[in-house]
């Protein structure tokens, strides 16, 4: 048998160019069926479990809320539409207690919750899944790590003639006040400004920008977590206060150190 030249040898061994691309079709087609298989059922499983927080929202929401809202959250004489509402208003109204509400009046009071966070959830997305509307935010911005500085600023140029610069509440006309800020969760404190719940005007981001909000809350959570540097707060409330104090017990004192001396005297 005659010898195989090199050459010969070289172009045996070699793979044809057209089976190289076959190979590399045939690898993509199988690493993206095997993505597109895996895609799907993730999307499937995602949705079969949001239309099961859906439904569960819907029959919470039917059983709690809808004498008021209707059934369909269109509204009724008792209470206003929730469509468009969105998400992170029902987290608010119910995860501060406030809905359902215990009676009519000027406007709803915080109450202890009555709902888990998993059903406010439930409600929330069913709310959510009727139209579009504000949703819960992202835990970067109710984080309370921006500046408190800005966050000061903010506050007493949007927020302190109600709330009070110390945020500690205040009266406003027939009925209807201010609720104190001390205590109350960053989330819900977002959710307020977010959605303008009662006299609340709303702050939408054209306002106050997602990371303007955070500040705020930062700005909240020092004033809650450091005390007075003037020493007794008396609540906060400012003048009021402080000028009654003085009124009470400083003239008051004064009266009182007046008749000793007197009575003493004679």
């Amino acid at each position: 048998m005659a010898p195989t030249s090199p050459a010969s040898a070289r172009r045996a061994g070699r793979r044809s160019p057209l089976a190289t691309a076959a190979l590399l079709v045939v690898g993509l087609l199988a690493t993206g069926g095997a993505y597109a298989l895996a895609t799907t059922t993730a999307t499937a499983e995602t949705t079969a479990a949001s239309a099961q927080l859906i439904d569960e929202g819907g029959k919470l929401f039917a059983a709690n809320c809808a004498s008021c809202h209707g059934l369909d959250a269109e509204g009724t004489a008792a209470g206003p539409t929730l469509i468009g509402a969105g998400a992170l208003a029902v987290d608010f109204q119910v995860g501060t207690g406030r809905m359902p509400m215990a009676a009519s009046g000027p406007q709803a009071e915080v109450k202890p919750v009555q709902f888990t966070q998993e059903q406010i959830d439930a409600m929330a997305a069913w709310v959510a899944d009727l139209a579009p509307g504000p949703a819960v935010p992202a835990d970067r911005y109710i984080a309370g790590d921006g500046d408190a500085a800005i966050g000061a600023e903010l506050f007493r140029i949007n927020c302190a003639m109600c709330h009070n610069v110390a945020g500690a509440g205040g009266a406003l006309t027939e009925g209807k006040w201010a609720p104190g800020l001390a205590g109350v969760d960053p989330v819900h404190i977002y959710g307020a400004m977010v959605t303008g719940p009662q006299n609340m005007p709303v702050f939408s981001d054209l306002n106050l920008t997602p990371e303007e909000k955070n500040d705020i809350i930062t700005y909240l959570l020092y004033v809650e977590e450091n005390p007075s540097v003037g020493g007794w707060d008396l609540g906060s409330l400012g003048p009021v206060s402080e000028g009654l104090f003085i009124w009470i017990f400083g003239l008051g004192g004064l009266v009182a150190v007046t008749i000793w001396l007197t009575a003493k005297s004679n």
